[in-house]
């Protein structure tokens, strides 16, 4: 934040403390309207032409933005990150049960990691975890985007998907198309 005697410019659009446009004046000018006020000269936007300043009490602004910033912070949605674990020779039920697991953590709004251990001689098999994997991704791809692609880390197959960005144009025109 540039304020007062470190401002560059020579000539800037001037805004008062309760938000009255001052003009346009020399910077000079403006610091003098600032220092009568007792306040600070803070530049607003300084890709305009000329550059626009405001009159206010520095400290008090910072004040407001650092209780803006962690007000947002609160209504900011914290994203976990579940993992669901799959074997590579399951049964169709426990897939089943497992993808709604999956379906489950995306739709409220979570990343799911996938994970397949391989034991033993299990890791000759390996297409069959990249099958298993893909066929959830298949799944869940109305609601669900990869994250990271499913590639090995020694013994296990992982994958990462997170949830799909939500557009209400597009929710909406295909629910009105269906009725």
């Amino acid at each position: 934040m540039i304020a007062n005697l470190r401002i560059r410019a020579t000539t800037v659009r001037v805004i008062g403390e309760t938000g009255e446009q001052l003009g346009v004046m020399d910077l000079r000018d403006a610091l003098q309207k600032a220092r009568e006020a007792e306040l600070d000269l803070v530049m607003i936007t300084e890709k305009a032409q000329p550059p626009v300043v405001k009159i206010i009490d520095i400290a008090k602004f910072k004040y407001q933005q650092q209780q803006r910033d962690s007000e947002n912070r609160k209504k900011a949605k914290a994203q976990d990150t579940k993992e669901v674990r799959f074997k590579p020779f399951m049964s169709e039920n426990d897939f089943e049960t497992r993808l709604r697991q999956v379906e489950r953590f995306l739709k409220g709004g979570d990343k799911v990691r996938l994970s397949l251990e391989f034991r033993g001689r299990a890791i000759t098999k390996k297409e069959f975890g990249y099958d298993m994997f893909s066929r959830v991704i298949r799944e869940t791809s109305d609601f669900a985007t990869i994250e990271i692609e499913p590639k090995m880390m020694g013994k296990k197959l992982m994958a990462q998907l997170m949830p799909a960005k939500k557009t209400g144009q597009n929710s909406t025109s295909n629910s009105t198309a269906t009725s």
